[in-house]
């Protein structure tokens, strides 16, 4: 039985490969992990692992044109605050 390329050629990073990746630190993408709002991850075994194209796209989510561009999705913080709580779920709902 053969795997698809695409499988076969998915690269994959731990944890503090990809928080490094995303110039974030490592405790930020537990954060991150902890809170539900982070990148999608994996878990093999005791190892947590991200799949490079899964990052890619979670950061893609912050793209803007400008300052003032609200129909942009806005990335979630790592922890969310009560003061930026309603802002981001009104934000979160309109796109």
């Amino acid at each position: 039985m053969s795997i698809p390329n695409d499988v076969a050629a998915e690269r994959l990073l731990l944890a503090p490969e990809a928080a490094k990746h995303l110039r974030i630190s490592t405790s930020t993408l537990a954060k991150y992990r902890c809170y539900g709002t982070g990148p999608v991850y994996r878990k093999n075994g005791g190892r947590i692992v991200y799949a490079l194209a899964d990052l890619e796209a979670w950061s893609r989510r912050g793209m803007r044109r400008s300052t003032s561009d609200f129909a942009a999705v806005t990335t979630p913080p790592a922890q969310e605050h009560a003061a930026i709580a309603p802002a981001y779920l009104e934000r979160a709902n309109r796109g």
